[in-house]
């Protein structure tokens, strides 16, 4: 199923529709301020296990990571960070980053690294920002492609998505051509911030 659903304002409705099938174990496919990226309800182990699938990965191995809609519920699964980090995520979030925290025991440990650490995003666009609201949880979230993958550019197009995807997730949701770039990545449990991949985000 293809859900067109306009960013500049996103319809109620449209986003009940989307809480209803992943309340239910569904696994959806959504844009975010960087690349287009699928996921799930937190707590729906075995739809974790059914995106690891496709992404040809066992769970405890695919880079998962947590999409919240604020900076709050993003506490609420991490250990508290030194007061210089949350206001390097203050300055730039919602944006195109994932920050890797030390995770806290509400994380599930389906898809913990032995390090106990969880990347979380807060991405600034409005449709999955609502959906996490709406829905009273994160998603276990994973870009539709990896940086090895040559046919990025595929994945902008949520028309060429939804041909491709349709029949192994329960909704693709058109939001809109997508960006090229993943989210940069900045490891956030050392004694310093470290950029471990420069992507979309320029941090301030």
């Amino acid at each position: 199923m293809l859900l067109k659903i306009f960013p500049e304002n996103p319809n109620d409705k449209a986003i009940q529709k989307v809480v209803g099938i992943l309340s239910q174990g569904g696994v959806v496919i959504y844009p975010t301020d960087t690349v287009y990226a699928m996921g799930c309800a937190l707590m729906q182990h075995r739809a974790v296990e059914r995106m690891a699938l496709m992404k040809g990965q066992k769970p405890d191995k695919v880079q998962f990571a947590l999409l919240c809609d604020s900076l709050s519920r993003m506490a609420d699964f991490a250990r508290p960070v030194p007061n210089p980090v949350f206001k390097l995520m203050k300055r730039n979030l919602p944006g195109p980053f994932a920050f890797v925290l030390e995770a806290n025991n509400k994380v599930p440990k389906i898809f913990l690294s032995k390090k106990k650490t969880i990347a979380v995003r807060v991405p600034d666009n409005p449709i999955v920002r609502d959906i996490v609201s709406a829905l009273g949880m994160p998603l276990v979230t994973t870009s539709l492609w990896d940086q090895e993958d040559g046919a990025k550019e595929y994945f902008t197009d949520p028309e060429l998505i939804h041909e491709r995807f349709g029949d192994r997730v329960d909704l693709v949701i058109d939001g809109g051509y997508g960006q090229t770039e993943p989210s940069t990545v900045v490891d956030c449990t050392g004694e310093s911030p470290i950029i471990l991949r420069q992507g979309l985000g320029v941090l301030e």
